[in-house]
């Protein structure tokens, strides 16, 4: 018999423990015996009888001698192989530590995104600032793995994903994972997990798809999660012939590793599971596990909204905004430099009018899909966004875009040619805003847009947007510009109380807004 589940109070304070932590160990068992879902991906249970670790969500009996672990690569670390039942791999991360500016959270980004593949480990240290010795102490401390190990679970419990649920060639399984040789993969799977990759094949899988040419994952997350917020958000940005999306799905054109249009994906729900499911249409050796990091962020899948709301909910204004949407997620891009172009056309203008002009932009200066790929893509997809370097010297006269918008989008091109500003995860906050406010026509306003939607920062907060001013009602004392609207500074100041999930506090709040601001409305 299942346990009774924890309550919110309960999953809220356990659910925010210190970066890397588990949380505590009666909190632990409780989830376990109740298989709470709120608790997936914040810890593992590692079964000291048969050596496997699961999810907190495992069917399987309970066990009476059990460890638990902060993350699979800990549990992998401490000797144990993932479960064949529960599969661990399908677990969310967990951003409530993964996503910031510490200096651990933006090395894991860069873990996740496949950095040491190609870079030594001294390398990814001076990318986020410190020495090598000190970043293999903060992995011992807070992960209880070492960086690589990291690195290798992720890869590996990635193919065991792709093993399980595609049919996708045991070579190609090894590639889009990020190995480079195919025996290299097969040694790292034995000696993990004891089995040869094509055994597990032989294993009967729950849940394969019934079109097994097209490589159908499932993206996990951990509930409430309001999808049909994220769709609607997305069909009142949408870029025809980039983007299509209707009641239940999202989808997109993909360029191949060269920028050379090849494809594109879609996602919708993954029915009776807290899950999306994505199809992925992209000709063979394609980069699927970088653009599973990007829709990831870009759908926040990885949200702990127990540890969001433990924080924001102390402040009267937000509280009930939570409780009308739990669910409520950060909705990110999949480009960065479309989030730019998008934020820069956007200034001062409705959402309606910015996505006119970015559509013009994209069917203007984007490539076109090859007619093969065209011919079988969604009716709509014709385009990839333009590239910085499409738009840095290019005439946007003809499609209606202000001369000082066109100087600075070409400003913005020219400076990520140059290196001057990027979408470098290993960034902090601060550094990036500082970054982008250096190029001619980008303020703080659209610093932080890019910085929240482009880069996922959960502490991104425009504190100069007309629209949060005019939703945070001025109290007695705060510094007023005039009735019913406090200032950027008193703003800010408020909501200091909502680091570090100021970007969340701000979707609340613009989603809230009612009516629109009129025609300058800059909600994202």
């Amino acid at each position: 018999m299942v346990a009774p589940a924890l309550s919110p109070a309960a999953v809220r304070a356990a659910a925010t423990p210190d970066a890397g932590a588990l949380p505590p160990v009666a909190a632990c068992e409780a989830a376990r015996r109740s298989r709470d879902v709120r608790f997936d991906g914040l810890f593992f249970t590692a079964v000291h009888s048969t050596r496997i670790y699961c999810r907190p969500v495992c069917p399987a009996p309970f066990a009476r001698r059990v460890s638990y672990y902060a993350n699979a690569a800990a549990a992998e670390a401490a000797g144990y192989r993932p479960c064949l039942r529960c599969r661990p791999e399908l677990a969310p991360g967990d951003s409530t530590w993964r996503r910031g500016d510490a200096a651990l959270a933006r090395a894991l980004t860069l873990v996740d995104a496949g950095a040491l593949a190609d870079m030594p480990l001294a390398a990814l240290a001076t990318r986020v600032g410190i020495g090598e010795r000190q970043l293999r102490r903060l992995f011992a401390q807070r992960i209880g793995a070492a960086p690589h190990s990291v690195h290798g679970t992720r890869r590996l419990l990635f193919a065991k994903q792709l093993l399980a649920e595609t049919a996708m060639p045991v070579t190609e399984v090894a590639m889009s994972s990020g190995f480079g040789s195919l025996r290299r993969f097969n040694d790292a799977f034995q000696a993990a997990y004891r089995m040869a990759p094509r055994d597990l094949r032989r294993l009967p899988a729950s849940a394969r798809p019934a079109d097994r040419d097209v490589p159908t994952l499932r993206l996990g997350y951990r509930p409430p999660y309001d999808f049909d917020a994220m769709l609607a958000f997305a069909r009142a940005h949408v870029l025809p012939g980039v983007e299509v999306v209707d009641a239940t799905s999202y989808a997109r054109t993909i360029a191949g590793a060269d920028g050379v249009a090849s494809g594109w994906l879609r996602v919708d729900a993954w029915p009776g599971a807290h899950a999306l499911r994505l199809r992925w249409h992209a000709p063979a050796g394609a980069r699927l596990l970088p653009a599973v990091a990007r829709l990831r962020r870009m759908f926040d899948l990885d949200a702990n909204p127990d540890a969001i709301a433990a924080v924001l909910s102390s402040d009267p204004r937000l509280a009930p905004l939570l409780r009308v949407r739990p669910g409520l997620r950060l909705p990110g891009g999949w480009d960065g430099f479309e989030i730019a172009v998008r934020a820069v056309v956007g200034q001062q203008v409705s959402v309606a009018a910015a996505c006119t002009f970015a559509t013009r932009l994209a069917q203007g200066f984007g490539e076109s899909l090859p007619a093969d790929v065209r011919s079988v893509a969604p009716a709509g997809l014709s385009h990839l966004f333009p590239t910085p370097a499409a738009l840095a010297d290019a005439d946007l006269a003809a499609i209606g875009v202000t001369r000082a918008r066109a100087d600075t989008l070409r400003a913005v091109s020219r400076a990520l040619l140059d290196g001057g500003v990027d979408f470098a995860v290993e960034r902090t906050l601060a550094d990036q805003v500082t970054r982008w406010t250096a190029v001619p026509g980008i303020g703080p306003w659209t610093a932080h847009y890019i910085a929240m939607r482009a880069l996922a920062h959960p502490d991104a907060f425009p504190a100069d947007d007309l629209v949060l001013q005019q939703a945070v009602a001025a109290t007695a004392g705060e510094d007023r510009t005039h009735a019913g609207r406090t200032t950027a500074r008193a703003l800010a100041a408020r909501a200091e109380a909502w680091r570090p999930w100021r970007a969340y506090a701000a979707l609340h709040l613009w989603r809230d807004a009612r009516p629109p601001a009129a025609a300058g409305d800059r909600r994202p």
